[in-house]
């Protein structure tokens, strides 16, 4: 067993000898970050596979429309961590995370599987590394530069175990075992290469406005009842902003429906 405090310790050094030619690496976590696979690039490109559980209904169809609005918010912000969380956005700020994306989906094509929890269930979070010698890290909550040690976040402490077998090999007999219920998990990784790949796809200026517009939109209602919610979106409707908004919809397709879905 060995400890690591991700300042002095870190779990991305110990990952960096660990994950050798033909490592199947698995984790399950709320988070998946390409900033976190462009620090374990090298290694990662050797393993014979990756797979990925997001512990929470992520990327996949709402079952409900009161699921939708109960836990929009938190799966926006675990889908939006493909890019980068909030704690990694320097990263985005050097500008190169159009080659990091590019690189992170053709890796994905070749190595990578993922799937989601699609219940209400509560899973935590780990990886395991299976080599020659069994590996699980835990706790991990994502798979992102802080979890790994590479950036600081706003954690007071950030420990984790590094455990061996026998511990290890019940880590993962609980990752295989949750990999193959289709009940439970749902396949997302086509979902995950066509968000990444349009972090790199050349877009048109309508669509870059279109886009900032709905991050404008949701974080705003993110911070309101649903009672203010409809009452702003009335105001709003009338407003010289969104009758403006609404003709460059018309002109490059896009219905004023793609913004008002927001508050559903």
């Amino acid at each position: 067993m060995e400890l690591f405090n991700n300042t002095t310790n870190k779990v991305r050094d110990d990952l960096e000898k660990k994950i050798v030619r033909e490592s199947r690496v698995s984790v399950a976590a709320a988070y998946f970050s390409m900033y976190a696979y462009e620090e374990l690039k090298a290694q990662l490109e050797s393993v014979s596979e990756f797979r990925f559980i997001f512990t929470s209904p992520t990327f996949v169809k709402e079952q409900s429309e009161k699921q939708k609005r109960e836990f929009y918010i938190p799966r926006l912000s675990r889908e939006q961590s493909l890019y980068g969380t909030e704690f990694e956005i320097h990263l985005r700020n050097e500008m190169t995370q159009k080659a990091i994306a590019k690189e992170c989906a053709d890796w994905i094509r070749r190595k990578a599987k993922f799937k989601s929890n699609v219940t209400g269930e509560n899973m935590g979070g780990f990886m395991t590394v299976e080599t020659a010698e069994d590996l699980v890290y835990t706790p991990i909550n994502g798979f992102t530069t802080v979890d790994i040690g590479c950036s600081r976040g706003n954690n007071a402490y950030n420990m984790v175990n590094r455990l061996e077998a026998p511990a290890a090999s019940v880590y993962i007999k609980l990752f295989n075992s949750l990999w193959n219920d289709k009940d439970r998990l749902q396949d997302v990784t086509d979902t995950i290469i066509e968000n990444i790949s349009a972090a790199y796809d050349e877009n048109s200026p309508e669509f870059i406005y279109f886009v900032a517009l709905y991050h404008v939109f949701s974080e705003f209602l993110a911070r309101l009842s649903l009672h203010l919610r409809l009452s702003n979106i009335t105001k709003a409707a009338t407003s010289p902003f969104w009758f403006s908004a609404r003709k460059s919809f018309r002109r490059t397709g896009i219905h004023t429906k793609a913004i008002t879905a927001i508050i559903r």
